[in-house]
C-alpha cells in the first residue's frame, strides 16, 4: 500500500515544517513524478500497488460511517468548538468520498470557508494559524500507522500528534473496505492502547520472529503488550520470538528501519553508528513466559550473535551502509541508505543517490533496484517507509 504525495506537500511552509515533523519542502510535480516511478517499479516486479486515499474513499459508502469518520477526524484535529465541528463537519461531507479524503490529508485552510467570528480568547489567540485542521504531509509513509504480521496487523498508536490521525485510516479500510471487512483480520495491538509504537520499528524477519526497535519513536511497554498480545491469541500460532532492539533516540535514527533492514534470508544492511563501544547493543529476545501476562526476557548485547540464535542461523551477513566509511555511512544513512525495501530473498528497492551502499550491497550478491528520490527524500524516508506491506507471499 502505497500513498501518492498530494496537496498535504504543498501546505508545508517554513514556519511549520518542525511542528509537521518536516526538514525540508518538496517539490510537489516532482516528488509525484518519483513516486509514480516506485509505484511502476514494484508493478513491474509483479508486485500489486493500492494507494491508501482510494482504499479509504471505497470504505466510506455508507452515508453513516462516511458521517462518523468525519467526526472523529474532526476530535482528532482539536476542532473543537461547536461552530467550527458543524462547519467543517458540513463542509467535508459536500465532497465526493475520494475529494473529501483527499481534503482531510491536505488539510483545511481557513482561508477556505468563513466562520463565525469566535468568541473564546483561546480562539482568538490562534487566528495567525493557517489552517483549521493541520496537514498529513508525512502520509506517503505508510509503513508507520500500521503494521502486518503474519495474518494480522498492528494499528498504531503513532507518538508524534503531527502522525496521530494517521492510523484511523487504517482503522476504517480493515473494518469496511469490501475487500477487507467480514474476514475478521485479527488486530494484535489497536490504536487506542496509549504507549506509541510505529510500523518502521517493526519488522518481520521471519515466520516465528519479529524485531521491533525501542527508538524514538517506539516505547518498551508498548512492544512488550504486543508480544504478550501474539503470544496468547487464539488466532495465532506461529510468532514465536518478539526481538527488541534498542537504538539511539534521534531525529536521524527515527526508526529500526532507518539504521538496519533485512534483505535475504541470512543478511542485513546497518548502519554502524548504531552499535556501541567493542559493537555492543542494547537486545531483549522476549518469548512466552509461564502465563498469558508475562513474558520471558533474556538480554543479548551482540546484534550478529542474537540474529543468529533467533534464526537458526550458522552464518549471517551484515552489510555495513556507506561500507563501513564514517562520512560515507553517515550521509547515506540520512538520505535512507540503510532503508531498503526487500521484495525477495535477494532482491531489495533502494534510493539511487546511496550509491555506496547500493555497490555494497551488490558486492554482497544482492540484486539492487534503484529509483529516483532527489524530492522523495526530503522527507526523511526511503523505500520501506513508502510501503506497507498487505500480502507476504510464504518462503
Amino acid at each position: 500500500m502505497l500513498k501518492r504525495p498530494g496537496q498535504e506537500v504543498e501546505n508545508l511552509t517554513p514556519e511549520y515544517l518542525e511542528r509537521l515533523l518536516f526538514d525540508d519542502i518538496p517539490y510537489l510535480p516532482k516528488i509525484q513524478e518519483e513516486h509514480d516511478y516506485f509505484a511502476k517499479t514494484l508493478q513491474d516486479q509483479g508486485i500489486e500497488v493500492l494507494y491508501l486515499e482510494n482504499l479509504v474513499a471505497e470504505s466510506l459508502t455508507n452515508p453513516e460511517i462516511k458521517k462518523e469518520f468525519v467526526g472523529r477526524m474532526l476530535k482528532e484535529s482539536n476542532a473543537t468548538s461547536p461552530q467550527t465541528f458543524e462547519n467543517l463537519q458540513e463542509y467535508l461531507l459536500s465532497f465526493s468520498n475520494l475529494d473529501m479524503v483527499n481534503k482531510i490529508m491536505a488539510g483545511i485552510r481557513k482561508n477556505e470557508l468563513e466562520i463565525e467570528k469566535r468568541k473564546h480568547l483561546y480562539e482568538m489567540m490562534e487566528d495567525h494559524y493557517p489552517f483549521y485542521t493541520d496537514p498529513m504531509p508525512n502520509l506517503y509513509f505508510t509503513r508507520d500507522p500500521a503494521a502486518s504480521i503474519g495474518n494480522g496487523l498492528t494499528i498504531n498508536n503513532m507518538r508524534e500528534p503531527a502522525r496521530r490521525r494517521e492510523s484511523m485510516f487504517m482503522e476504517y479500510i480493515i473494518k469496511h473496505h469490501p475487500r477487507f471487512a467480514g474476514h475478521d483480520i485479527p488486530v494484535w495491538l489497536d490504536r487506542n492502547y496509549h504507549n506509541p509504537i510505529e510500523g518502521g520499528d517493526e519488522l518481520v524477519l521471519s515466520e516465528e520472529v519479529i524485531a521491533i526497535g525501542v527508538s524514538a519513536r517506539t516505547s518498551a511497554k508498548a512492544i512488550e503488550r504486543l508480544a504478550l498480545n501474539l503470544f496468547k491469541h487464539p488466532k495465532q500460532d506461529k510468532v514465536k520470538k518478539v526481538v527488541a532492539i534498542e537504538i539511539p533516540k534521534s531525529r536521524a535514527f527515527m526508526h529500526l528501519d532507518t539504521v538496519f533492514t533485512m534483505v535475504d534470508h541470512n543478511s542485513f544492511t546497518m548502519h554502524p553508528m548504531i552499535q556501541g563501544p567493542g559493537g555492543k547493543m542494547n537486545i531483549y529476545i522476549l518469548e512466552k513466559g509461564e502465563d498469558e501476562n508475562h513474558v520471558n526476557v533474556t538480554h543479548r548485547t551482540n546484534l550478529q550473535e542474537a540474529l543468529k540464535e533467533v534464526l537458526n542461523l550458522s552464518e549471517l551477513d551484515l552489510i555495513l551502509c556507506g561500507n563501513g566509511d564514517e562520512i560515507a555511512a553517515a550521509r547515506e544513512q540520512w538520505n535512507d541508505g540503510s532503508n531498503t525495501l526487500a521484495i525477495a530473498p535477494g532482491v531489495v528497492v533502494t534510493y539511487d543517490r546511496n550509491y555506496i551502499s547500493n555497490q555494497c550491497l551488490r558486492e554482497h550478491g544482492i540484486k539492487v533496484i534503484e529509483v529516483k528520490s532527489s524530492e522523495l527524500s526530503r522527507g526523511r524516508g526511503g523505500p520501506r517507509c513508502m510501503s506497507m506491506p498487505i500480502v507476504r507471499e510464504d518462503i
